[in-house]
């Protein structure tokens, strides 16, 4: 149970901080506020928003769950989580994170977030590729190395 509420606490500090509280200053930067009418880019991104939300959450109870650890470079899941949103892609919370700015995206129009859902996609990316598959790979060694051949980082096998 002490593993759920450490997950919930830091995915939720991750969350407010780099998709709720960074894109809400590029909006405020920008200039851009709450559109007036709910027309279909609205609806469209908040369908795209809550998909991606319901992504991420899946992630975090996935890594509670099975992993028995929180999706904090500090605090990891012990186990390796190839089950859940991860027997499709290896990087399912990134990819939820992007299409809640996607979503934001649309829902406000605006490219100043667009461009902060690139950086932050830039960012994963680099994250992926120069700490967490390194540490995986000491941690978890074969076990992962087959997990990588079998799913793709980003796009699930056809």
């Amino acid at each position: 149970m002490f593993v759920t509420f450490r997950a919930i606490t830091y995915a939720t500090l991750f969350v407010a901080f780099l998709l709720v509280y960074l894109p809400s200053r590029v909006l405020l930067w920008s200039g851009i506020v709450r559109p007036t009418t709910m027309e279909a880019p609205q609806i469209a991104g908040i369908v795209i928003a809550s998909i991606g939300a319901a992504i991420a959450v899946w992630c975090i109870v996935t890594f509670a769950w099975i992993g028995k650890g929180t999706p904090a470079p500090f605090d990891p899941p012990r186990r390796l989580v190839v089950r859940g949103p991860y027997r499709f892609v290896r990087n399912p919370m990134y990819i939820g994170g992007a299409l809640a700015l996607a979503g934001a995206v649309l829902f406000y129009r605006s490219l100043f977030l667009l461009a902060y859902g690139c950086i932050f996609l830039l960012a994963a990316c680099l994250f992926v590729l120069f700490y967490e598959e390194p540490t995986l790979r000491r941690t978890f060694g074969p076990d992962y190395e087959a997990y990588c051949h079998r799913v793709h980082r980003w796009l699930p096998r056809i």
